[in-house]
């Protein structure tokens, strides 16, 4: 394989990595790499520059505020799993954390570098939207329901850098998910969450991106139990299919990974 050339920058802080991010238009940040450098690896991306800012303290932070857990953008995988206050407040979103990939990935990947390329398998947009936390950038706040928006899309704008996610803390929450035997990824993953405002349920892996069931929601919202929940079939038509399971195995292993979820809850 013929080698490519590109130019690398250690950001010292976030402004200097928003002022190159201006001048190099072609650019990508550097977090954790874990999906980056594969994607460089394989030609599906070649970046003329590479800024990276795995090491910025500012984006590298776990803590409690109020009735809501902020995690830092830099924060990585290993770091939440491993977080007393992630623990106590939000055992589910520590539980989810502990389950992406391997040790290696666990401990390389960052909970922004994960939203930001918003792969439709992740683990962490369902916690997103399930727990309807917002995405802080250096210029705004997200809504979770306005964040993702297709299959690696997301409503942020070119140069726009993740600063941090603010969690709700929930009466009730668990996730649970199929992984692919190789790779870890959720070929169905469901996070449900019980909050002050009512029940969220967060699908992962099944289709182009992640998704919302409402019809799960207002069952749960009513008897937040498995059985409120284990007739209601999921429209596969959208849904994915491949080599590793068909849009009807994926359907059906949401309504499966759900009443797993809730049961957990209890």
């Amino acid at each position: 394989m013929i080698p490519y050339s590109f130019n690398y920058y250690r950001a010292a802080s976030l402004s200097e990595a928003e002022a190159m991010l201006k001048t190099l238009p072609e650019a990508k940040l550097l977090a954790g790499g874990q999906t980056l450098i594969a994607a460089m690896k394989m030609r599906l991306a070649q970046p003329s520059d590479l800024i990276d800012i795995s090491g910025l303290r500012e984006l590298s932070f776990i803590r409690a505020e109020g009735d809501r857990v902020v995690i830092g953008a830099g924060a990585k995988h290993y770091e939440v799993a491993d977080s007393e206050v992630v623990r106590k407040a939000i055992p589910a979103l520590a539980a989810l954390a502990g389950t992406i990939g391997d040790p290696a990935v666990r401990h390389m990947g960052t909970l922004g570098g994960s939203l930001a390329n918003n792969d439709p398998a992740a683990d962490y947009p369902a916690a997103v939207l399930a727990l309807d936390a917002t995405v802080t950038t250096r210029r705004r706040s997200i809504a979770a329901d306005e964040f993702f928006t297709g299959m690696f899309s997301t409503t942020l704008d070119d140069g726009e850098i993740i600063t941090e996610v603010s969690f709700p803390i929930p009466e009730r929450g668990q996730y649970a998910k199929f992984p692919n035997p190789a790779s870890r990824y959720a070929m169905a993953g469901v996070f449900v969450a019980k909050t002050k405002s009512g029940v969220r349920v967060a699908v992962t892996g099944a289709g182009p991106g992640v998704f919302r069931v409402p019809e799960m929601e207002a069952a749960l919202a009513h008897d937040f139990s498995p059985n409120a929940i284990a007739n209601i079939a999921i429209d596969p038509s959208d849904l994915n299919s491949d080599i590793h399971g068909s849009a009807e195995y994926r359907a059906n292993l949401v309504t499966a990974m759900a009443k797993r979820a809730v049961a957990a809850a209890q």
